[in-house]
């Protein structure tokens, strides 16, 4: 390669790692307090991260206060004893509270915390989430989780459902003998979510502006070691009119919020392997409003709460009703696409031009077809490696015999670039013709790179984000392939980077890199290249998922074994002029010799 060449990798490299910087999160924390934005009442309250037991209560209200906040109607709905129903499936332990009718627990049953606590998306503390919120015609501002719920379930009841077995509770906010809300809930076996139906009895002289909103304000329980890294992925999202509206609190402490009109068909949040979704009846919904913040914490962490509602209409007759189906699960691919109602859009799976075809398509099914019969991910990636080795094997093979015969022709190269120094655009023509002679490509080195790019991108989001992938172990001391594995602890920080510890994998990655260069520049001016590429990318790759780093790993050790063989089957293979082809007369002027002149 030319200095323009050289000069052009560099200019690529630095691209790479301002890009990689830019996505590569910094350590995490771990049990921090944090600080939740609610839509509603729009007041701070403080909580803490993991165990329920640490964190503290939610403030408390004078009765005072709370009675002048809900008027005339409501006023006699703050006080009363609070019910707990528990309802346990194969997949979560959810509890129902008639304090607010809310969901105040959902524990699920197959996933963990970083530290062996079952994941629960619901806050506790801050008495649970889905409540609604709307105008009373006393000119109030009424949000249903302040107030007390009747249903006739005895408190602490506990009911499993098993196989296909369903089951449903009423939740009944009674303004008067005849004037009531009434939240129905649906519960059912093998499905990550509930049915809702909202009903309202004679209510018309107490709801005003038309309106009522379905919300869920107070975000999700972080699950992850890395709260950054967690924070990263946290967003609301509302789906409208076929297009995903995203909202994302990006500035530290400040509030950010999105008003949408319109047909609505579904509001979420999620973190970065679970979600919460409420999806209406499909046309009902009039709109959607979301509000986020983002928090700095003690020693660099980060945490992001969002809320969201579905504005609904409300048209003022005697009774009313709408239906919604709620979703709090993972964040998994074929779970969400059951729902048949685009929800796979909140996945973090890459740009949609190309990586995500890739990820969603290619690699998750892969992967779990893999998975299905190979119990260890790791061995699952191991097997991937291979499998896109032989894909690449073809365009593999015929770039490392151009790079083979570019290295022969290095002396010619010279003596052109001596001859014509002083004409560089002769120099140039003359180097041209010389590739022409000799049949070589030079940029037939870099096309299966440019092949693989996609799919390393691809992985780099799958292995990321892909719920399949979280606390996926493989050997030794790599125990989750989603995250960097830590070989050990440094005891300082690298600036730039953010290094504070060394990945196993990363380091080996390098390695082989280091080999895989070795073996195929020869050029005295590419020397550089040898350690600098190697090294700037172990840097780089020492915060990315392990995962990604065990397919890098792999496939350069089969890229080395890969070279070896072709160095030594065509390693002292001649270089050989290509044949010119003669020139064609053409079809017309061969026939013409043949065809007798007229006069």
């Amino acid at each position: 390669m030319d200095k323009k060449t050289t000069l052009g990798f560099i200019l690529i490299g630095v691209v790479l790692i301002v890009w990689m910087w830019l996505q590569a999160p910094p350590p995490g924390q771990q049990r921090l307090d944090v600080v939740d934005s609610l839509t509603a009442s729009k007041t701070a309250a403080r909580e803490t991260f993991w165990s329920e037991e640490a964190l503290p209560p939610r403030e408390s209200i004078p009765l005072s206060e709370v009675r002048d906040s809900t008027g005339t109607y409501f006023s006699h709905l703050i006080s009363g004893e609070e019910k707990v129903l528990i309802v346990k499936t194969d997949l979560y332990t959810a509890e129902v509270t008639t304090k607010g009718g809310l969901i105040r627990k959902w524990e699920l049953q197959k996933y963990n915390t970083w530290d062996d606590y079952k994941v629960n998306l619901v806050d506790l503390t801050r008495g649970g989430s889905f409540s609604l919120l709307f105008q009373s015609s006393d000119g109030k501002l009424i949000n249903t989780s302040n107030l007390l719920f009747e249903s006739d379930f005895e408190n602490w009841k506990t009911v499993e459902l098993k196989d296909d077995q369903i089951f449903s509770v009423d939740l009944v906010l009674r303004i008067s003998d005849d004037q009531r809300i009434v939240k129905h809930l649906t519960f059912t076996n093998g499905k990550y979510s509930f049915d809702a139906e909202i009903e309202f009895r004679y209510v018309e002289t107490v709801i005003s502006n038309f309106e009522y909103q379905v919300t869920w304000e107070n975000g999700l329980r972080y699950a992850e070691h890395n709260s950054v890294d967690e924070s990263d992925f946290a967003m609301a999202y509302a789906y409208s009119g076929g297009e995903l509206v995203e909202l994302d609190a990006t500035d530290t402490g400040k509030s950010v919020t999105r008003d949408i009109g319109g047909a609505t068909d579904w509001v979420a949040v999620r973190n970065k392997y679970f979600a919460v979704a409420i999806m209406p009846d499909a046309g009902t919904s009039e709109g959607a409003y979301m509000e986020g913040m983002r928090l700095s914490l003690p020693d660099g962490g980060a945490k992001e709460n969002y809320s969201v509602s579905l504005k609904m209409p409300f048209i003022g007759s005697a009774l009313e009703s709408a239906r919604f189906t709620v979703f709090l699960g993972p964040l998994d691919l074929n779970v969400l696409k059951a729902y048949e109602r685009d929800l796979d859009q909140i996945m973090s799976l890459g740009w949609a031009w190309i990586i995500r075809p890739i990820s969603a398509y290619l690699l998750i099914p892969l992967f779990n077809l893999l998975g299905s019969f190979i119990p260890n991910f790791g061995f699952v990636i191991i097997v991937f490696s291979v499998i896109i080795k032989i894909a690449l094997h073809p365009l593999s093979k015929t770039s490392m015999k151009s790079m083979k015969r570019m290295q022969a022709l290095q002396p010619y190269m010279n003596e052109i670039r001596a001859k014509y120094k002083d004409d560089p655009q002769k120099m140039n023509k003359q180097v041209m013709n010389l590739y022409k002679e000799y049949g070589v490509n030079p940029a037939a080195g870099c096309l299966p790179l440019l092949l693989q790019m996609p799919i390393l991108f691809a992985l780099f989001t799958v292995f990321r984000s892909a719920i399949e992938l979280r606390q996926a172990g493989f050997i030794w001391w790599i125990n989750d392939l989603s995250i960097p594995d830590t070989l050990f602890t440094l005891p300082f920080t690298l600036p730039f980077f953010g290094i504070s510890h060394v990945s196993g994998l990363a380091l080996a990655m390098g390695i082989t890199m280091f080999m895989q260069q070795k073996m195929t520049v020869t050029d005295p001016r590419q020397k550089a290249m040898v350690w600098m590429m190697p090294i700037m990318l172990t840097l780089l790759f020492n915060s990315f998922p392990s995962g990604l780093n065990l397919y890098y790993f792999m496939f350069n050790l089969l890229s080395i074994g890969q070279q070896a063989w072709i160095n030594k089957h065509h390693g002292s293979e001649p270089l050989r002029k290509v044949d010119q082809k003669k020139k064609s007369t053409g079809l017309l002027a061969q026939l013409s010799k043949h065809v007798p002149k007229t006069r």
